[in-house]
Order: C-alpha cells, then structure tokens, then sequence
C-alpha cells in the first residue's frame, strides 16, 4: 500500500521514548554552520514579480514577500491546485497524516501554515469518530491573510466553530510571538516547511511552544528513492501539473514559484537531522514515506526530560 500508517502505535513508542539520553537530545545552537551551508546548496533562486532573484540566504523579508505574494494569487484556488500537485490524493493524505499523529481525546494543536484549515479538519474529524471526543480544540496560524480567509468560510457552518474549538491567528512559523512556551500536545505543518526561510528558527519554535512529551508532526514533499517513481514524479510537475493548472486555473505564475519552492525542500535524510538537532527525539529513520516516497512525514517528540549537563 501506498499509505503505510502505524497509528497510535507509532505515538506510543514515541512516548515511552521521550525520556532520552543527552546525546540523543542535541540543542539547536548545536547546529553547524556546513550543515547550514549544505540545506541551503539545495534552494534555487525564486523570483519575484519585480525580476530580482532571491534565494534562502537572502534577508527574510524577500523570500517571504515572493510566497506571501504568491499565496494572495492563489488563495481562492489553493486547493484546486493542492489536488493537481498531489494526483488527487490530497485529502487521503492529510487523513492519513493525522493518523500517523494519532491525537490523544481533549488535545490542543497547533496547525501553522494551516490556512486552508485541511488540517485542522481532518484532525477534528479523527477526534470526533475516533476517539468521540468533543474538547479538543485547534488553533490555526498562517502567514497569509487571505488563505487564512479561505480557512474560515471553509469552515465557517461547522459545529466545531459554533463551539469554539477553531481560532485563528495571522502569524510567522519562525516567530510564534504570541504563542506561550510549553502550551500545546501537538504541533502540525503539511506543506509549508519548504516556504520558510530560516527552518532552524521554526522547528526551535514548535519545540518552545510543545508541552513537555508533545509530539512534532510535518508533511512535505519528498524525494523518492525509486528512480521510476522520481521519473514519474518530475514528469508529473513539471509536463502535467503545470498544463493542467494552466487549463484549470488563472495561477500558472504563481504555481511555477511555488514549485520552486517545493522541489528545493531536502531531502528527508537531511531534514530529519535538522528536526534531531532542534531537540526533538525522532523514532527510528525519523519519517515515513507516503505515495512511494513522493510525500513524506516527519514525526518527532519533545522529550519529557532534558538531562542537565554538569
């Protein structure tokens, strides 16, 4: 099967090995700078609407003004385009993404980059049927007001926002100001690690504001292993995707700078060992692929204990 899900037991392993030794918790600080140089050699240039080229070393302001900028282009279309980019199975993805967090009843999540509230609803809809559970609430942050907008009216008739289980907020991944440490059981980002300038500063995020034991989980694209499904992959954004989303939408611009993005995301062996070194502890290789290694989630806990060094 594509969909290699493990469930609650994927989370309670996590669990029982949250307490770990100091050498397997490494602080972000830790971080050397060839590691750093090495993330970066895999980011093209994106290029704004203005004709300059930016790349993930450039100051933040820039990249994040080419992607907010593409995002306000697509916002009404995101998730048309989100269902051409994953083949169609954008919503059994995100399903069982979630299934691989396994929330626990009466959880608080965190969705950031979650503005079209897939997320959050998947995760709702787990709670409800699964676990029958009628207290758990998500918190939605997103950098881009009008996806954030899209998110709303989505689920705007919903029992879950008449009892004010959804909030939203406008807000940064690598700057969660708002947000008190050690404040949230689970911390969920599907497709939106690739935008951010400066991951380190975003994963050293999401472990301030996880309580103690909570759990880290972030779907992305990835890079499969198979030489015929990197084939097929390649041929499908950059020959199918990008006609179809020219027949389909008004969006073909901003869909090339989006995909810039995307493609220039690590490969999962790498990212993992940038998760590892922000302190979370990652159980075995650290992520599960998904579609043949086209997706791939990343899962990982806040230690419940971090050793003091003498």
């Amino acid at each position: 099967m594509f969909f290699q899900t493990s469930g609650r037991s994927i989370r309670n392993r996590l669990h029982n090995l949250a307490v770990t030794p100091a050498a397997s918790v490494r602080e972000l600080s830790a971080t050397t700078s060839s590691k750093q140089q090495h993330s970066s050699s895999h980011i093209e240039p994106l290029t704004s609407n203005r004709g300059s080229t930016n790349s993930d070393s450039a100051p933040v302001e820039s990249k994040a003004e080419i992607m907010n900028d593409a995002y306000w282009k697509v916002a009404e279309e995101y998730k048309r385009l989100s269902y051409i980019l994953s083949l169609g199975f954008h919503n059994p993805l995100k399903k069982a993404f979630i299934k691989k967090l396994a929330p626990s009843p009466g959880e608080r999540l965190l969705d950031v980059a979650g503005g079209t509230c897939d997320i959050a609803k998947c995760y709702l809809g787990y709670q409800d049927k699964v676990n029958k559970d009628r207290m758990s609430t998500v918190h939605v942050v997103d950098f881009n007001p009008g996806m954030l907008s899209v998110g709303k009216r989505y689920l705007a008739d919903t029992q879950w926002m008449h009892d004010g289980r959804v909030t939203f907020a406008q807000g940064n991944a690598e700057n969660l100001i708002d947000i008190p440490d050690n404040s949230f059981d689970a911390y969920t980002i599907s497709f939106g690690m690739h935008n951010l300038e400066n991951r380190d500063k975003a994963l050293a995020e999401a472990y301030r504001v996880l309580k103690p034991g909570g759990r880290f989980a972030c779907l992305e694209n990835g890079h499969a292993d198979s030489p015929i499904m990197r084939t097929f992959h390649n041929w499908h954004w950059y020959k199918i995707s990008p006609f179809l989303v020219g027949l389909l939408t008004n969006s073909r611009a901003s869909y090339e700078q989006l995909v810039k993005s995307a493609r220039n995301f690590p490969h999962q062996r790498e990212f993992v060992k940038t998760i590892r070194n922000a302190g979370f502890y990652c159980h075995g290789q650290g992520y599960e692929p998904m579609l043949g290694g086209i997706m791939v989630a990343f899962l990982g806990v806040k230690p419940k204990y971090v050793p003091q060094e003498e």
